[in-house]
């Protein structure tokens, strides 16, 4: 087991509305990165406001931080998040063949989702005042499929498809201890070390997916991520940047 990072808050509740909720309201007071972890969410949402339904023995946290560098800088962080979940279902369940990662910000195993990580963000003129990282993670259970968005990867858990028992507070600890490894690189090397990483652990590169966004759809062969965080898809009529958007394959 990991051991907890130096210089990052930890904080466990029993039931709140949401962490990303809870995360706004500590912000202006922080004194330095702190993680918020829940037993309950009754609030919690995903991307786009969707409601995010959270089985019991699941995994529920908010890292809340003050970062520095412009929004654009700031938001590659959610790169950051994934590389980290992905080292902490590693060091929990043994190397897993199965694991991979999902632009923008999704994690997979054995093709289902089993976490997903949501950015918010509050500005100040030409920066940000603070940055919170929501995590979600099947360790027990999995979402009931009415609450899945129609053509949404299927989710998993870490227990289906893993056969191990990992308690939130265990998931935390490891989490944290891999977040602040690639935060020290991030912010010591910049963005193409965890832009490279995250490459080399991307589901589906070199083949044909789906990027929709709320009015348009591009399909195209995944080439690569920028040096923005943006999806890279060489299409019929060209390579095309997307900022934005869910993927579908």
């Amino acid at each position: 087991m990991s051991d907890w990072p130096e210089g990052y808050g930890r904080s466990l509740l029993e039931e709140v509305d949401s962490t990303l909720d809870e995360a706004a309201r500590r912000a202006p007071t922080l004194t330095g990165p702190e993680w918020i972890m829940a037993k309950r969410q009754t609030k919690g949402r995903g991307r786009r406001g969707r409601a995010w339904k959270e089985p019991k023995g699941n995994f529920a946290a908010t890292l809340v931080m003050r970062p520095e560098g412009p929004p654009d800088q700031v938001a590659l962080r959610s790169f950051v998040a994934a590389l980290a979940l992905y080292d902490a279902c590693v060091a929990l369940c043994g190397e897993t063949a199965g694991l991979a990662l999902k632009w923008p910000n999704d994690v997979l195993l054995n093709g289902g989702k089993l976490a997903g990580i949501l950015l918010e963000s509050a500005g100040a003129v030409g920066g940000v005042t603070h940055l919170s990282i929501g995590i979600g993670v099947n360790l027990i259970e999995t979402p009931m499929q009415e609450w899945l968005e129609p053509g949404a990867v299927w989710p998993v858990s870490l227990l289906s498809e893993t056969g191990i028992h990992v308690t939130p507070e265990d998931f935390l600890t490891e989490l944290a201890a891999a977040y602040d490894r690639y935060e020290i690189q991030f912010v010591t090397y910049g963005f193409e070390p965890i832009r490279t990483a995250w490459l080399a652990r991307a589901a589906r590169l070199g083949e044909v997916i789906i990027a929709r966004t709320s009015n348009s759809e591009t399909e195209g062969t995944f080439e690569t991520v920028d040096a923005n965080g943006n999806l890279v898809l060489k299409t019929a009529k060209g390579r095309v940047n997307i900022p934005a958007a869910d993927i579908f394959f």
